[in-house]
């Protein structure tokens, strides 16, 4: 390409890019969390919760590891909180929150690792689990994620959801509610929506799907949102692959065996088993 062309080329982009510039003004101008620093925030915490299986290169003390995490939280906390509402908790109370609720996390996943070990014919050992299985690490990041979403920080509960979602076709919204000793088996495909509640000994297997009917909108034709969408999944369910629960009316009981490709809109008893044939779903009593 000849200089003059190169230029004009050069140009006539930087224009239109300009120009359209003014479109994007309705996304705001503050500075913006920096994934990357996400990214060594959950790398950090798995370190913290599971030293001998997410080893610290740096060599570290747990008490320095705490520290780097405080403040790296506080700064990309800082750059998140202009975009939600006001919380009366500034960056620093969000770290210290934070950090308060590490031990439970970790509670609550050492019943997620005896969930899958049990769950899993295959489990050899519970090292293996914690090691290899993307199942465990997409929930070991929702539940940490789970806790900046309850504390209402924006943008950083979803980023660290997404890079789970990214590294393991996983994906489960912060602000969806579950149990402790949840299974997810094989894993990729799998979907779990913001409202959304699983109670405890819940098992998926994957491309399940617990997601939205659809979206409601309002009297301007703008989806409304804060309302429940998702569906409620009791204790003891089991969900195998590609099944799909939608709606934020619909319950799946207690102790309930939810079959493979099945397709459900409404509420299913306790006790029930569900299940497709050719000629369509079917569901009767255990």
């Amino acid at each position: 390409m000849q200089p003059d062309k190169h230029q004009e080329l050069i140009n006539r982009v930087t224009g239109e890019l300009g120009a359209l510039d003014a479109q994007c003004a309705r996304f705001g101008a503050g500075l913006l969390p920096i994934r990357q620093e996400v990214t060594r925030l959950i790398r950090d915490l798995q370190t913290i919760l599971f030293p001998r299986f997410f080893p610290n290169p740096r060599m570290d003390s747990v008490e320095e590891m705490l520290g780097r995490v405080q403040r790296r939280l506080m700064e990309q906390a800082a750059l998140a909180l202009p975009f939600g509402p006001p919380l009366g908790c500034d960056a620093e109370c969000v770290g210290e929150r934070f950090l308060h609720k590490l031990p439970q996390i970790k509670r609550t996943l050492l019943t997620d690792i005896e969930a899958a070990y049990n769950g899993d014919p295959a489990a050899t050992s519970y090292e293996e689990i914690i090691l290899c299985y993307p199942g465990f690490y997409g929930i070991m990041i929702y539940r940490l994620a789970h806790e900046l979403y309850l504390l209402k920080l924006p943008l950083l509960p979803r980023i660290m959801t997404e890079y789970a979602h990214q590294k393991t076709g996983i994906d489960i919204h912060a602000g969806a509610t579950i149990g402790d000793y949840f299974f997810v088996d094989h894993g990729t495909g799998v979907v779990i929506g913001e409202t959304a509640t699983l109670g405890s000994h819940v098992k998926l297997y994957q491309g399940v799907t617990i997601g939205a009917k659809s979206f409601e909108l309002d009297e301007n034709g703008n989806p409304v949102k804060g309302v429940k969408r998702h569906p409620d999944i009791g204790d003891h369910v089991v969900i195998y692959a590609g099944a799909t629960i939608l709606g934020g009316g619909t319950r799946i009981g207690d102790h309930s065996v939810i079959g493979a490709n099945t397709w459900i809109t409404s509420s299913v008893a306790p006790g029930s088993r569900v299940y497709y044939s050719m000629g369509g779903t079917q569901s009767d009593k255990k």
